[in-house]
């Protein structure tokens, strides 16, 4: 009995247990359910490439391989998939046709039934979110996640660490969304061991510095542990992708399509053929057509015809079967149209795939109907095949103004060129990129009708974007009916934006300048964009604003800058700068409220401001009393906020395209100066970055941190390239050599390290310093630098053997001198040779702040916190004069206060201020009889003045970049201008005409000169060269490939000679190329004097 009720007990007791054990495990399931449900939401947030994946329902009709085809290449793909030793990256290459993309397909489906996909993405040029790399990881990423489940919560980490990572650049989206998540995985499942990622057509991805960046990162998969990743990646054998390949993979195709054994790709064209007009028949038969297809049908004599045409482009096959197969038409009568062509003479098998069924449009036509047939196909197609992003039926209808029944009947013929969807709300895309290139390139003139005129298209659509935009109703003041200025974007519902701008409105908004732009037009007062800017410019901004897109606007009036027709356009070119300045100062409270276009965008605006002038009575009626505001714009352009701790640097890109900024908060960011918007956020440092700087070909930043390591980017993509170490204390500053190709860098350590930047190899290491060094700076022709230090001197080494040679921070254009200025108020005078002081030049009262030498090295020039500009005799060190008046530091008589000032030498008296530029001068020359003033300004302009007066007589207006030097010639005849844009301009100064633009240089020109005759002028560049031209012509004569920079050009009396500051260039026609300058011989030099 007592045992009974013990085993009762336990019984009773284990129940218990079980129930709460039960319980449990139910309130566990509960709460990972409600956690799985949240990573869900979480991980929805990233935004996706709609259609990317191979099993996309956009793409559901498009085949893999059929069976017994393609069976060499998948047996070859499919050992490498299933090697665990096999590479990283298998790259299949084939021509336009050759059937990349069906490989693809059947790799993926292959891969996803073996339980191997682990991704795919699926590039298409001409659709915006697969044409370009913005949304590859964040796609990839998510796919990732849906096959491996246990990197959810990592991605949803970084989603909830930084809500923007979709939008940062492509290296940090790997990183956190793809290499550490995977690099976490504590378990894999066995199944998921090994992941195959397949990319289709990257040659389609729009930017080439995107393809490379993805290239260069997927390398990176092969440290990927505990998961095994593979990728699988087709192209174009184009020559950049080509490249790609080759340099950062080293690496050849495996597999390319165009030469695999002619018979071979032969059988498995027809095998393709016979199962697709096996279909056909049986289509023809279910459907109890008129046409009697005979069970041989096409017989085998027509499909090795049609075998023989196709070899070896899959495209041709696959298009003839969609031709044929048309139910509106007689099989037959389609096929021998088709095998019609087999006799006629063909330029492309591009040629014989589509003209045949064009040209089955025009049978039965006169030409009347064929010139009426060819036109509207032109207008239709040709805008399908140029739009930026594709439309469905109804937004091309609105769009192009065409009815959307006749748009239905122009497509009706067309299903074997182009994706046409039952649901017209769909869009209308190519089939394949390969009829895109046909119809740009057949010609226009001659039997056929269907050519398009790029540029021509280009032009109509941008037309049609405006009238569109400016159709009343479309576009007006709180177009979603908003409840006030106060309500943010992010608060209206998209149904209602989508709703009041439908998808062809958005298209007219996002790239109207776009197809302006590419149509190569100009613009000018009066004509349509005017009128549209100068009524609806408001409108569009908000309209813009509700789509998300408001810093798009920047650069579109950017653009529009850049196309203004010079002399056509003075009213239209300040009012499209007037409204630049205004989104640049309110693009964050647009962005953020669009209303607030109409009350505090318009009513801050400066009193003289055009865009306030012209839209003045939008502004709310409730705001009875206007705020103070100032006269004009101010001098800033651009307020740039991001950082969180102090900015201690920044530094230019050389072309002016990107600015740098180095922060205590561990990071460098890129910008853009136009927009304000920020580009790039590079996170590796770990400690202050203090320094930051571009190398002189764009190629490279490099940053100087107090975590004692110099760090080396590719600005382009943010990839870090290089880590230098060596240092022992915080690197304080950095310095490129002007060819690129030396780094030096200076520290807390007290020494200047050398580095290759290629390599990353520590070259030399400089000491002797006896303070921490605090900045360094090449000469010009690289061969020295100087190193400054808390000590107050300054060190001038020998760069090729290291020696110390102590010098200054500038050296005079014949290199025979070097001037260093101080905060002791006094200049200095050295002989870089020999290291011995020559000249202590006083005369300041404030720290001079910078010096610069004549070109002639006769004069300098030095500014100074005393407010003052002081010209002296380097021969006697004689104060010549004293010229007070700049505000700011400028550097001569051209200033960084946008002016230029005319003094008189033996007085000193400033005679006149001239004010115009809208950025720093950079240069000034008189004509030879002194009679006008140019000056050449980064606001891209160049400025001819009356110095008599003072009056501004004209404004030259063509360069796209920064104008660095101008010249008069001798007989005052031509005004030549030199460009960050690589151009030299030449222009009549008495009527402003632009008269020649002369194209060569592949690098910033930076000095030019005329003849003593005005025959000839002579250039020089960033890109080595010294380049001659003939002025009647503006033909390049000669080009001297010197290797060095050269800054100062003047000729001989007799014009057979070039003296430059690296020395004489002889002109003689029968002479190639420079005589080979004797190196200088340097001694250790220090200097100390400060």
């Amino acid at each position: 009995m007592a045992a009974l009720l013990v085993g009762l007990k336990i019984a009773l007791y284990t129940m218990n247990r079980l129930k709460a054990y039960m319980d449990y495990l139910q309130l566990r399931d509960v709460k990972e359910s409600v956690s799985l449900l949240s990573n869900k939401i979480d991980l929805a947030k990233l935004p996706l490439a709609k259609g990317a994946t191979f099993d996309s329902h956009q793409d559901e009709h498009n085949a893999a391989c059929l069976k017994n085809t393609r069976v060499d290449e998948q047996r070859q793909i499919a050992k490498w998939a299933e090697d665990p030793h096999s590479k990283c990256i298998f790259w299949l290459n084939g021509m336009a046709g050759t059937g990349k993309s069906t490989i693809s397909r059947s790799v993926a489906k292959t891969c996803k039934e073996k339980g191997l996909l682990g991704a795919s993405f699926f590039f298409n040029r001409g659709e915006s979110d697969r044409g370009n790399a913005r949304r590859f990881f964040t796609t990839i990423a998510t796919q990732l996640a849906i096959k491996v489940p246990r990197l959810v919560p990592s991605i949803v980490k970084v989603i909830d660490d930084d809500p923007t990572i979709s939008d940062k650049v492509l290296r940090e989206q790997f990183e956190k969304l793809v290499l550490q998540p995977l690099s976490e995985l504590v378990y894999v499942p066995r199944k998921t061991l090994k992941l195959i990622i397949v990319i289709d057509a990257l040659d389609e991805c729009e930017r080439e510095g995107d393809m490379r960046e993805i290239l260069r990162l997927l390398a990176r998969a092969k440290d990927v542990r505990p998961v095994c990743l593979r990728v699988f990646v087709t192209s174009r054998p184009e020559l950049p992708i080509r490249l790609s390949f080759t340099e950062i993979l080293g690496t050849r195709p495996d597999l390319v399509l165009h030469e695999i054994p002619s018979a071979t790709t032969k059988h498995d064209i027809s095998t393709y053929l016979r199962h697709e007009f096996a279909k056909i028949r049986a289509e023809n038969l279910r459907r109890n057509h008129p046409y009697s297809l005979s069970a041989d049908w096409p017989r085998d004599e027509n499909i090795q015809a049609l075998v023989e045409m196709a070899n070896p482009l899959f495209i041709f096959a696959a298009t003839v079967c969609r031709f044929v197969a048309d139910l509106k038409g007689n099989p037959k009568k389609r096929l021998k149209v088709i095998l019609d062509y087999q006799t006629e003479s063909q330029t492309s098998k591009l040629n014989g795939t589509y003209l045949p069924i064009l040209d089955q449009l025009l049978v039965d036509q006169d030409m009347a109907e064929k010139e009426t047939l060819g036109r509207e196909f032109r207008e239709l197609v040709g805008a399908i095949i140029i739009l930026a992003d594709p439309l469905s039926i109804v937004s091309l209808a609105s769009l192009l103004g065409i009815k959307k029944e006749d748009v239905n009947g122009r497509l009706e013929s067309l299903h074997s060129v182009l994706s046409i969807p039952t649901n017209e709300d769909a869009s209308v895309r190519l089939l394949h990129l390969s009829f895109r290139d046909f119809l740009l390139n057949l010609p226009r003139r001659g039997k056929s009708p269907f050519g398009v005129d790029e540029r021509e298209t280009h032009g109509i659509l941008a037309s049609k974007c405006l009238e569109l935009l400016s159709t009343p109703g479309c576009l007006k003041e709180n177009m979603c009916d908003i409840d006030g200025p106060g309500t943010l974007q992010t608060e209206v519902d998209t149904r209602v934006i989508d709703g009041r701008l439908p998808a062809h409105v958005q298209y007219a908004c996002r790239y109207w300048v776009y197809h302006l732009e590419e149509s190569k037009c100009s613009i000018r007062d009066g004509d349509q964009v005017y009128v549209f800017l100068h009524e609806h410019l408001l409108h569009w901004l908000e309209a813009i604003s509700l789509m998300g897109k408001i810093s798009e606007s920047i650069a579109i009036l950017g653009i529009l800058q850049s196309l203004a027709s010079i002399g056509e356009s003075t009213s239209l070119s300040r009012f499209i700068y007037d409204a630049r300045r205004f989104i640049l100062k309110n693009r964050w409270i647009i962005e953020m409220a669009p209303l607030q276009l109409y009350s505090s965008a318009i009513v801050f605006a400066p009193k003289t401001s055009i865009v306030r002038s012209i839209f003045k009575n939008q502004i709310p009626k409730w705001i009875g009393r206007l705020p103070k505001v100032p006269l004009t714009w101010s001098l800033e352009l651009q307020k740039l906020e991001g950082h969180s701790d102090g900015v201690r640097d920044v530094a230019f890109s050389h072309d002016g395209q990107l600015l740098a900024s180095a922060s205590s908060d561990r990071t460098v960011r890129l910008w853009n100066p136009a927009t304000g918007a920020e580009l790039q956020k590079l996170e590796s440092h770990s400690g202050e970055v203090m320094s930051v700087i571009f190398s002189h070909d764009g190629q490279l930043l490099a940053s100087a941190s107090k975590d004692q390591t110099v760090r080396l980017w590719n600005p382009a993509t943010g990839a870090e390239l290089q880590k230098l170490k060596g240092h022992s204390d915080g690197v304080m500053a950095v310095a490129f050599s002007y060819n690129s190709q030396l780094l030096a860098s200076a520290s807390d350590d007290q020494t200047i390290r050398l580095w290759d930047p290629e390599t990353g190899a520590e070259l030399q290491k400089l000491e002797g310093h006896s303070r921490e060094v605090r900045a360094v700076a090449f000469s010009h022709d690289d061969q020295l630098f100087a190193s400054a230090l808390d000590d107050r001197t300054i060190r001038l080494w020998n760069q090729a053997t290291g020696a110390e040679l102590i010098g200054a921070v500038t050296f005079s254009y014949n290199s025979q001198l070097l001037a260093s200025a101080s905060d002791d108020q006094t200049i200095r005078l050295w002989d870089p040779e020999t290291g011995a002081e020559l000249q202590e030049l006083d005369g300041h009262s404030g720290e001079v702040m910078s010096v610069v030498f004549s070109h002639d090295s006769q004069l300098l020039a030095s500014t100074s916190e005393d407010q003052t500009i002081r010209l002296w005799n380097l021969v006697t060190g004689a104060e010549l004069q004293k010229l007070n008046g700049h505000s700011g530091e400028p550097l001569a008589t051209a200033s960084n206060d946008q002016t230029v000032k005319i003094w008189n030498l033996a007085t000193g008296a400033e005679l006149q201020n001239l004010s115009g530029h809208s950025n720093i001068v950079k240069a000034v020359t008189f004509s030879h009889d002194s009679q006008l003033l140019a000056s050449a300004s980064y606001d891209k302009t160049v400025r001819i003045w009356n110095p008599a007066t003072g009056a501004e007589l004209q404004k030259l207006e063509s360069h796209s970049g920064w104008v660095r030097a101008v010249a008069f010639s001798h007989n005052g005849q031509l005004l030549a201008s030199a460009s960050d844009d690589r151009t030299i301009r030449l222009w009549n100064p008495a009527t402003g005409a632009e008269l020649q633009k002369l194209e060569g240089h592949s690098s910033v020109v930076t000095a030019v000169a005329f003849s003593h005759d005005s025959q000839l002028l002579a250039s020089a560049s960033h890109d080595e060269t010294v380049r001659l031209w003939n002025l009647a012509t503006g033909a390049e004569l000669q080009k001297f490939q010197l290797n060095i920079l050269v800054f100062t050009l003047s000729f001989s009396m007799d014009s057979q000679c070039l003296e430059t500051n690296r020395g004489r260039l002889l002109l003689h026609p029968s002479l190639t190329s420079p005589c080979p300058l004797e190196p200088k011989v340097t001694r250790n030099i220090f200097l100390n004097g400060h």
